[in-house]
């Protein structure tokens, strides 16, 4: 069932206070998202890969830090550490083949989100 917006307004609320002082991709990014996707009522694991492998546009393989396929990726920093590279990092990445969807870059609770053309 849709969540109201009143819904997912108090979820966003109730989210923001309890991530406010998170500043560690690697110990916090999965639940960070798990709870994200909670607020509008999504459940992260029927949608989305964590770490998503990925061939970039050059040599090597890349990873991911969340696809859902058509629908965004997001690829998340600790504080401290520059956006911008979160962003070229997803679009490095050979993910014309998925319809390059919206990107959100993320660094502890600043989002930015992109949509690429």
């Amino acid at each position: 069932m849709a969540l109201s917006w009143n819904e997912i307004k108090d979820r966003a609320l109730s989210f923001s206070k309890e991530w406010a002082g998170t500043s560690n991709e690697a110990a916090d990014a999965k639940p960070f998202i798990i709870e994200f996707f909670n607020v509008f009522g999504i459940i992260r694991k029927r949608v989305a890969t964590f770490e998503h492998k990925v061939k970039k546009l050059g040599d090597g393989d890349g990873y991911i830090d969340l696809l859902w396929k058509g629908n965004i990726l997001i690829e998340m920093k600790s504080r401290g550490l520059n956006l911008d590279k979160a962003f070229e990092q997803a679009t490095a990445s050979c993910l014309r083949k998925y319809c390059l969807p919206p990107v959100l870059t993320e660094k502890c609770g600043k989002f930015c989100l992109t949509v690429v053309s």
